[in-house]
């Protein structure tokens, strides 16, 4: 048996749809991202203990294996006994407590004062410790709340969302933070997100939902790389997807953006549309392969980048200098067969 895994397989009548969620987590951190409602946040509650699956298993091995849930079974231990550490939007921290009283909340009396002293300087709260959550920054209060988790030696890290609520600034701040907070955890992390630069920059597994379904699921770059599905490449972050009709097994005529295009990868008879990250076009010669002019096209200037709407459609994102403040648009720009993703 393996000496540690996390498995999930639960099903959910909900109001809209049936939540049906099945994996497997050996180590490291997952994600599930996915739009508004689709179900991510019903499932890190059900692993929790704060909902209740209709059918299926939820367990842990570490060593030996320990059932959460198991609806054969009627196994279906309380949110206290599981062991896991949820990490709410808002970071429920008490407000009529101190940061030190916060964090000993969980603990038994007998090792309350260490342990406190030590996730204190563990998560760098030193000169905090009488103050209360009103009295903190937004990431000093994260940090409170992952040490309060952390103190009592959780298994599993739930993170709800963490940073949906904030300005983009404090995100990145609160982003590095968590990153580093987490850096020594030697259990599970499931981090749910609707945010793709989050599940890429946390997440080792990726899985994608889309109406309690998982649509997609496998190691976070090969999922950005090659998503394979129209709804799975919009999630994660492609502009250009187009309906094609398939010419040959290595052309194809794009429907949308009325392109004729060479792929280098054979087509088969399930791919109906391609997709086109917007940063993948580059500037050509008109008789270069997959080049097309780019007359009537339209620009706007952000602060690292310029955003060209090519006439036909297409979403061209081209780097720029923040002190370079005209761009010419070449009269030809191109894209690579090996950038054209074929999706069903």
């Amino acid at each position: 048996m393996t000496d540690k895994l996390l498995k999930v397989d639960i099903q959910k009548k909900l109001k809209e749809f049936n939540l049906n969620v099945e994996f497997e987590l050996k180590n490291g951190s997952l994600g599930i991202l996915g739009p508004s409602g689709c179900g991510k946040s019903m499932t890190l509650k059900s692993i929790a203990g704060i909902e209740n699956p209709d059918e299926g298993i939820i367990s842990l091995v570490i060593g030996e294996e320990t059932a959460y849930f198991d609806s054969d079974k009627k196994i279906n231990l309380k949110p206290q006994q599981r062991n896991v550490g949820y990490l709410f939007q808002n970071y429920a921290l008490f407000p009529n407590m101190t940061v030190e009283e916060n964090i000993g909340i969980g603990l038994a009396k007998g090792d309350n004062k260490e342990k406190v002293s030590e996730m204190i300087k563990r998560f760098h709260l030193e000169g905090l410790e009488k103050r209360y959550p009103r009295q903190l920054s937004g990431g000093q209060q994260q940090r409170v709340a992952l040490a309060r988790i952390m103190a009592y030696g959780p298994d599993v890290i739930l993170l709800d969302e963490p940073f949906s609520a904030m300005d983009t600034f404090l995100k990145e701040q609160l982003r590095i933070e968590l990153a580093n907070s987490l850096k020594d955890f030697d259990g599970f992390t499931i981090l749910v997100t609707h945010d793709r630069d989050e599940a890429f920059q946390f997440c080792d597994e990726l899985i994608i939902l889309d109406e309690g379904k998982i649509i997609a699921k496998g190691n976070t770059y090969e999922i950005f790389e090659n998503p394979k599905k129209v709804q799975v490449a919009r999630l994660t972050g492609c502009k250009n997807i187009s309906e094609i009709k398939i010419i040959d097994d290595y052309h194809l005529k794009a429907l949308d953006w009325n392109l004729t295009l060479e792929v280098s990868e054979k087509i088969n008879s399930d791919i109906t549309h391609i997709g086109i990250r917007a940063h993948d076009f580059s500037v050509a010669e008109k008789d270069e392969v997959n080049a097309f002019d780019t007359e009537n096209s339209t620009k706007m200037e952000k602060p690292f980048e310029w955003e060209i709407s090519l006439a036909n459609g297409l979403w061209w994102k081209c780097d720029k200098q923040i002190h370079e403040h005209d761009f010419e648009i070449p009269k030809y720009v191109k894209i690579n067969p090996k950038n054209i993703i074929l999706l069903e």
